[in-house]
């Protein structure tokens, strides 16, 4: 892939759907980026996807849901990958409210996005969305302070965000036909690009927040970088838990750049 892509939708648990893009990164792969819509009684929808690609992602949502009916747009963090499209969504879903924290709710006032709908949820809350409970949770790994994950108490299925996403080769249906070395690898190398902090920590310290997520014991894990991963959580949590020890991501400069541009 040379250029970000929108795949056709797929449902990956009762009632939830993944809006499936890759981005490719020179040189290293290709990264999934995903949203996803649940069906709840109050239907939400979680992050907004690439701006780049706006009028297929705005395409496929139509296609899930009717926006007049959306209530709620969970938005992990205020990355431009995650709310891409927050603005066009927005505009066509005059009833939907949007979940963050206090830092993304500032962070989404720097970036010009009205505040006016806004709805402050902090991890160990929940959310009654009618037919099920949403618990906002810290993901072990992010690369902003905002970041909150979201476990759907009703199906298992946890969205962690950008937490066990990785840098696949080429893109994948789900997680499991990816051979675990190169999941592991792809892994380590998401970890050490998006949480270089990793390198600092205290393992045990960081392992605690593994167990936090293994004590769920979700049925899917759904990450915003990774395609879906049914019955994979003892795979994913121990990948993590390896991934303090990589070597902190440093990219080309610019004459390997312009090296990347040429070939």
């Amino acid at each position: 892939m040379n250029e970000p892509g929108m795949f056709e939708s797929k449902k990956v648990a009762p009632g939830i759907t993944t809006l499936v893009s890759y981005l490719p990164i020179p040189g290293l792969g290709v990264l999934p980026v995903n949203a996803f819509v649940i069906q709840s009684k109050e239907p939400m929808l979680v992050d907004t996807g690439l701006a780049a690609l706006r009028t297929d992602f705005m395409r496929e949502l139509k296609s899930l849901i009717n926006l007049n009916e959306l209530r709620w747009i969970w938005i992990t963090h205020a990355d431009m990958d995650h709310l891409g499209n927050l603005e066009a969504v927005l505009a066509e879903a005059p009833n939907a409210r949007v979940i963050t924290t206090f830092v993304g709710m500032a962070k989404m006032g720097l970036q010009g996005i009205s505040l006016d709908r806004v709805y402050l949820l902090n991890p160990g809350q929940s959310l009654d969305v009618g037919d099920r409970k949403i618990l906002a949770l810290s993901p072990p790994t992010f690369d902003a302070p905002e970041t909150t994950g979201l476990f759907d108490q009703k199906t298992g299925v946890l969205f962690s965000a950008d937490s066990f996403g990785a840098i696949l080769a080429q893109p994948a249906e789900n997680a499991a036909e990816i051979s675990e070395q190169n999941l592991r690898e792809g892994g380590h190398l998401w970890a050490s690009i998006d949480a270089p902090w990793l390198a600092l920590i205290d393992p045990q310290k960081f392992n605690n927040t593994l167990t936090a997520i293994s004590d769920l014991k979700p049925q899917v894990i759904l990450s915003s970088h990774l395609p879906v991963a049914a019955g994979m959580n003892k795979t994913l949590l121990d990948n993590l838990s390896e991934a303090y020890k990589t070597p902190r991501f440093v990219g080309p400069d610019q004459e390997a750049l312009e090296k990347m541009m040429v070939a």
